[in-house]
């Protein structure tokens, strides 16, 4: 039993390792800490650590790192260093940015940390660090063969990145940062006229060659899909989120800001004071201090690149590491594909963490598949996007039996909305759990709270597709893969869907198949307005 135990424990070890990024900026010191699945490949996130430090607090004389803000620093890395081996992580890497790139001290804090702490600290360029952002949105988003332009804007400086789905077309990065501005250019509170127009047009001159070079790189006919990172971007779009919603999305991922909504909140915070600025729910107090300049680094560049919304991703530079680190250990062998395949390894990891049968999911979901694109055009007009919303719920369907097999399907709802499904915006991460809700039981009413808030269109899909769902599920009753495949045949005259049912085993009957669709198809025949038929090989017909 002893060996048995050594065996499985050694084998999760070579699947899996713990890893350990910190990212020291100019305001602030991040540091992530993942496990990394080497079967999938992918990562999760298993603890967060951040420290407010200003490391960009430099001298007015020498331009180096203050004693203070070094000590602040030290102070933090310490604290990530201890909670990294309180999880027993086998690595840690780090990077510094431009504070850091910039003080002539700069490499004296990094031996320091060395020798005193015992963490290695890359120090890495602005279009390094750009590059790193790309990998670390690429882990997170599906860019859907789309060119996106990444906004990152730090303490110290911005990345702007144009990328497609294949690779980063340009990457760029400008001192033009949130404390590094507030620092140089503000000096009044509220923000005086003078330098807001000043720090406006600051801000236009020195990212026009960047915007210019990234406005030549598309293509005839492209238009830009926009993502904001890190911070800055993040506390605008969770301010925008709460006066809209009127709470904060968990997670933020794929929440979309206006330009509109974004100019009218510069117009607010550039009138007020510091101490009512901090009073803005949504907004720390480290951040009031430095958001007015970042929230007009925001906004000049959305104008600037004519973009009229700006959708928020969670991960940045220090997942950007992480992917990196798995490139370069040869455990991810096409950046590519790693790309394209976002969203399935992110469905299968959370089908893992809730312990499904895959087997069966699998089934289930190559059923829900093959009913999806044979009635196409006939009884729905969804396309490949639906697709995959019904794919991704027909694999977690059944993950709430991980808290209980009673009310399961309301379980898979809460475990799949309050997953880190990656990938996916917010309201397609609500439809997948919507539509894995109503596999069995209840069909969508307008009481239930969660559905009745979506949009109309939004609704029939949750209807149409979950029905579609129910019978797939119906179709592997007794979870062994009974049926092989699934043909169907519309019959408008009659309103009739004919399905014919291959066994497996040319042997067994799917008698019990056959009776559960019986008892399943109900739902689907009144939403459709047909008469399902169902005929197995043995020829047993449900008239």
């Amino acid at each position: 039993m002893a060996n048995s135990n050594f065996r499985q424990e050694n084998m999760v070890s070579e699947q899996t390792c713990i890893l350990a990024a910190i990212d020291i900026g100019t305001n602030s010191i991040h540091m992530v800490i993942v496990e990394i699945d080497k079967t999938l490949p992918a990562f999760t996130i298993i603890s967060r650590e951040k420290d407010t430090v200003r490391l960009g607090e430099r001298d007015p004389k020498t331009g180096n790192l203050t004693e203070a803000a070094i000590a602040r620093s030290l102070a933090s890395l310490r604290r990530c260093k201890d909670l990294a081996d309180s999880f027993k992580v086998e690595h840690i890497i780090a990077a510094a940015t431009s504070a850091t790139r910039e003080a002539p001290n700069g490499l004296d804090f990094i031996w320091q940390v060395e020798e005193e702490i015992g963490i290695t600290i890359n120090l890495i360029s602005g279009y390094e660090e750009a590059r790193r952002i790309y990998l670390g949105v690429l882990s997170g988003m599906d860019f859907q063969e789309k060119p996106h332009v990444i906004i990152d804007i730090g303490g110290g400086s911005t990345e702007i990145v144009l990328a497609d789905a294949q690779e980063p077309r340009f990457l760029s990065s400008t001192k033009v940062g949130a404390v590094r501005l507030t620092n140089e250019l503000i000096s009044s509170d509220p923000i005086e006229e003078t330098e807001l127009t000043y720090l406006r047009a600051y801000v236009r001159g020195m990212l026009e060659r960047p915007i210019d070079e990234i406005k030549r790189k598309l293509k005839p006919g492209e238009t830009l899909q926009a993502v904001g990172t890190s911070g800055t971007i993040e506390t605008l779009v969770g301010i925008d989120a709460i006066q809209t919603l009127g709470e904060l999305p968990s997670p933020l991922q794929g929440y979309q800001m206006s330009r509109k909504d974004l100019k009218d909140m510069v117009k607010k915070l550039v009138s007020l004071t510091y101490e009512e600025r901090v009073d803005i729910s949504g907004m720390s107090e480290k951040r009031a201090e430095i958001i007015v300049a970042g929230a007009v680094i925001l906004l000049e560049a959305m104008t600037m690149l004519d973009l009229e919304t700006i959708t928020i991703c969670e991960r940045a530079l220090r997942e950007g590491m992480i992917v990196d680190w798995m490139l370069s250990h040869g455990l991810i062998e096409d950046r590519l594909s790693f790309q394209t395949a976002v969203r399935q390894r992110s469905v299968y990891k959370i089908a893992r963490k809730y312990q499904v049968d895959l087997g069966y999911g699998e089934t289930v979901a190559n059923f829900a598949v093959s009913l999806f694109e044979q009635l196409a055009g006939v009884l729905h007009d969804w396309e490949k996007s639906e697709r995959e919303l019904l794919w991704s719920a027909a694999i977690l369907h059944n993950c709430g039996v991980y808290i209980s097999h009673s009310s399961h399907h309301k379980h898979s709802y809460y475990l799949i909305r309050h997953a880190e499904l990656l990938g996916f915006t917010e309201i397609e991460i609500e439809t997948i759990a919507n539509i894995a809700r109503y596999h069995r039981k209840s069909t969508p009413k307008k009481k239930h709270d969660a559905y009745s808030k979506l949009p109309d269109q939004y609704r029939k899909r949750i209807k149409q597709l979950s029905a579609i769902l129910r019978i797939a599920v119906a179709l592997d009753r007794r979870q062994i893969g009974a049926i092989k495949d699934i043909h169907c045949k519309y019959d408008e005259e009659y309103k009739k869907l004919h399905l014919h049912l291959i066994p497996s085993n040319s042997q067994d009957d799917c008698a019990l198949e056959l009776w559960n669709l019986d008892y399943k198809k109900v739902v689907f025949e009144d939403l459709f307005d047909v008469k399902i038929v169902a005929t197995a090989e043995s020829q047993l017909v449900i008239n």
